[in-house]
């Protein structure tokens, strides 16, 4: 039997209690339900406009169209650096899916089409530099099958996009392609300079060579396209559209012909060199090349970190442009330099005899002349004739050296050695010219093993003859043998000729103004370049085996480096015309041996090409090798 309870027979105190509670509930609904009109009162009536017009920038689409890059010509017009159109497949890894899942199937799907397993497009995508936000370029150069597949099914394939984009076309390969450098995408930290301010992430800039130095002029204005696009965001119609604008054309002083023989005469060699050519009037440079050296068009296609490191590492440096950061020991190529210190400052006179007895005594230690020749009584012009070690080291043992400086020190700076040449292309090295302070730093520092005693006396004897710690640029030195060729004006090299829009009016003329004037005597520039005229030109000259027959007059000066651990590296500089001069050339080989055997061949070379000449039958490698090193 079951004990029934009437509603009636219920307690009050039980009755109150769930009043209370039901009352309390339809409170609380009451003013949730007041809470969400008056949000959604706020959004659609005080707010509405406000999130109207968001809601409509939200349907645009602002599509960045880059535009085309300017050509790169050489000083005849002739197209070196133009451009090609090609169809890119890009992943932005920041708009893939956030769902795992999702993530895993469009990567899978996206393998599919373009042969390549998930983890590779992973490996791909986490191994190519990238930055946040930045497209990762997965294939260039789409088929047409391919193309507009992902055109039609791109709501398939967040964060994948075909971009229609500019590739940098190398019209002669590997030709000049340190001087021209390379374009990229910008980085974060280019993306904080003033001089990028109006640039976006994925933009593509100009990051070595004259590709950067004048990037300004060469990248042109982005433009740009307004796509209304749908909650997928597919595009529906376009808005409008501002056109990008091409950028610049730059015309450099380089002659191609001209460039195209001196890199095909280091090649021929098969050693690491360099050579330089340049106006000794105005500085502008003609042909400027470095061996090994490497085909640019490799940076125009997508690559792995992995990849772009194998490619620098390659042996032999080919990265490395040996004409303007190469710095060597120059030999008895730097002997101008001290002969105008040594006359200038009247240590000795031109007429100053020293008998060359084939050594010379310093402290108890013995030098000798390179190869062991004796060459007698010789003057300053005779001096550099024969290329005389023992003449050199007096001056070099007679010639004050002290602090920061010193009579040959003072006048290597003077001619730009151990200063950066301020050429257009970036990355120049300074070199070195050897100072008692800065050998005394580096020794206590302890921070060189080379350096393992302080300055001595000694020092000043190798600087002399261009050896010890001595290292100098091909580019230097052409730059200090034009001060002396035009009378002592130090000048800015430069590969910038001109700026030529796109309808060809020049909108730039590129004319550095000379670093500063050298006062040098005419007296103490004859000499010197009599002697250099002497050892191209006479027999029993230091270049006469290679220069004698040419038709032109030229003064020339070999250079035998000694470098620890290697064979003997080769150079020449040669001024030409001798009695008006117009051009300088230079050239080292390392490893290359006597200065008249390797560098010197390759600067005839390169000044027939400058005036048009044909090679008489070459050169009597014999006769080259028994005139000796100098």
């Amino acid at each position: 039997m079951y004990l029934l309870q009437r509603p009636e027979d219920i307690p009050p105190r039980l009755t109150n209690r769930l009043n209370v509670r039901i009352a309390v509930l339809a409170a609380l609904v009451v003013a949730a339900v007041a809470v969400v009109l008056l949000r959604l009162w706020s959004l659609q009536v005080l707010s509405g406009e406000h999130y109207r017009a968001l809601a409509q920038d939200h349907g645009v689409l602002d599509v960045r169209v880059h535009p085309p890059r300017g050509e790169i010509l050489d000083r005849t017009g002739k197209v070196l650096v133009d451009n090609r159109t090609v169809m890119s497949l890009e992943l932005r890894p920041s708009a893939l899916p956030r769902s795992p899942r999702e993530r895993h199937t469009e990567l899978r799907r996206l393998g599919s089409l373009l042969g390549l397993s998930q983890r590779a497009i992973r490996q791909k995508v986490r191994e190519t530099p990238q930055y946040a936000g930045y497209p990762v370029v997965l294939r260039q150069g789409l088929d047409r099958q391919l193309l507009f597949y992902l055109l039609e099914n791109k709501e398939s394939f967040p964060g994948v996009s075909v971009e229609r984009t500019y590739v940098r076309q190398y019209k002669d390969g590997s030709l000049a392609a340190h001087i021209l450098g390379l374009v990229g995408q910008i980085s974060p930290h280019q993306l904080t300079r003033p001089a990028y301010r109006s640039l976006k992430p994925g933009d593509i800039i100009g990051q070595a060579g004259v590709e950067y130095t004048y990037d300004k002029f060469l990248r042109g204005t982005a433009g740009s396209q307004r796509v209304q696009v749908d909650a997928l965001g597919r595009p529906r119609q376009e808005l409008g559209s501002r056109p990008a604008q091409a950028g610049d054309n730059l015309r450099l002083t380089l002659d191609s012909g001209l460039q195209e023989v001196g890199e095909a005469a280091l090649r021929a060699k098969g050693l690491p060199g360099a050579f330089v050519a340049m106006n000794v009037h105005t500085g502008a440079i003609v042909g400027m090349g470095s061996y090994p050296t490497y085909d640019p068009s490799f940076y125009t296609q997508p690559h792995t970190k992995a990849q772009y490191d194998a490619f620098g590492n390659q042996p032999g440096d080919p990265l490395v442009d040996r004409a303007d950061q190469g710095g060597y020991p120059t030999g008895s190529a730097f002997k101008p330099i001290t002969a105008t210190a040594a006359l200038e400052d009247h240590l000795i006179s031109p007429s100053t005899i020293f008998d060359d007895t084939g050594s010379l005594d310093i402290g108890g230690i013995t030098l000798h002349n390179a190869g062991g020749a004796a060459n007698g009584p010789v003057d300053m012009s005779t001096a550099l004739k024969v290329s005389s070690d023992v003449y050199f080291y007096n001056l070099g043992l007679h010639a004050q050296a002290s602090g920061n400086g010193g009579q040959i020190q003072d006048w290597a700076f003077k001619y730009g050695l151990g200063r950066k040449p301020g050429i257009d292309v970036p990355d120049a090295t300074s070199g070195l010219i050897p100072t008692p302070a800065w050998r005394n730093r580096v020794y206590r520092s302890h921070s060189n093993p080379f350096i393992d005693r302080p300055w001595t006396q000694g020092d000043n004897v190798n600087l002399a003859v261009g050896q010890g710690d001595v290292q100098v640029t091909p580019l230097q030195l052409a730059r200090a043998y034009a001060a002396l060729a035009n009378g002592g004006t130090l000048v800015r090299p430069h590969v910038g000729g001109r700026i030529v829009n796109v309808d060809g009016k020049t909108v730039k003329v590129i004319k550095p103004p000379p670093a500063r004037h050298l006062q040098i005597s005419n007296e103490t520039r004859n000499v010197i370049l009599g002697g250099m005229h002497r050892a191209a030109d006479e027999a029993g000259g230091t270049s006469y085996a290679v220069m004698g027959s040419f038709p032109i007059p030229v003064a020339g000066k070999t250079g035998t480096a000694q470098r620890n651990g290697q064979q003997d590296q080769s150079w020449y500089g040669v001024i030409a015309p001798y009695n008006n001069p117009q051009i300088v050339v230079t050239v080292t080989v390392e490893r290359g041996g006597f200065g008249v055997e390797s560098a010197a061949p390759i600067a005839r070379d390169i000044l027939e090409r400058y005036f048009n000449l044909h090679s008489a039958g070459g050169v009597d490698t014999a006769a080259a090798r028994a005139a000796g090193p100098g």
